[in-house]
């Protein structure tokens, strides 16, 4: 399963109902983006430090995946398709999605516009 930053951000904060998701899973997965959109929003945070220890602690839990060239062939698809049916999705999302096509991974997210994408399955919480 891969996490968007909302669910990172749910887990982090102790959301039992993700933390529970999680722990039913064989593969848990953090997108590059989702990590760069999390540290992102720890930077001016007040609780940074809080977050910077769990990360140094818990990333090596997850599997970071990473953008490769198979990924991008994967975004452009996903991005066509969506333009295609009138459902375009922000740019970070798009690259969300095309890591979860290309590892045929569900997405943890409350965001329904992951449901518009082809060959994505989302689990929300």
């Amino acid at each position: 399963m891969i996490l968007d930053t909302n669910a990172l951000s749910a887990f982090v904060d102790g959301d039992r109902a993700v933390g529970e998701i999680l722990r039913q899973q064989a593969r848990a997965a953090i997108p590059v983006i989702v990590l760069g959109e999390f540290r992102y929003g720890i930077v001016g945070s007040r609780y940074r430090p809080v977050y910077e220890r769990w990360l140094e602690r818990h990333l090596p839990d997850f599997e970071v995946l990473p953008i490769t060239l198979d990924t991008t062939l994967a975004y452009a698809t996903v991005r066509v398709e969506l333009k295609r049916g009138g459902r375009p999705i922000p740019a970070n999302d798009a690259w969300i999605a095309a890591l979860a096509v290309q590892h045929r991974l569900p997405v943890l997210s409350r965001d329904e516009h992951f449901d518009n994408v082809p060959r994505l399955a989302r689990q929300g919480w």
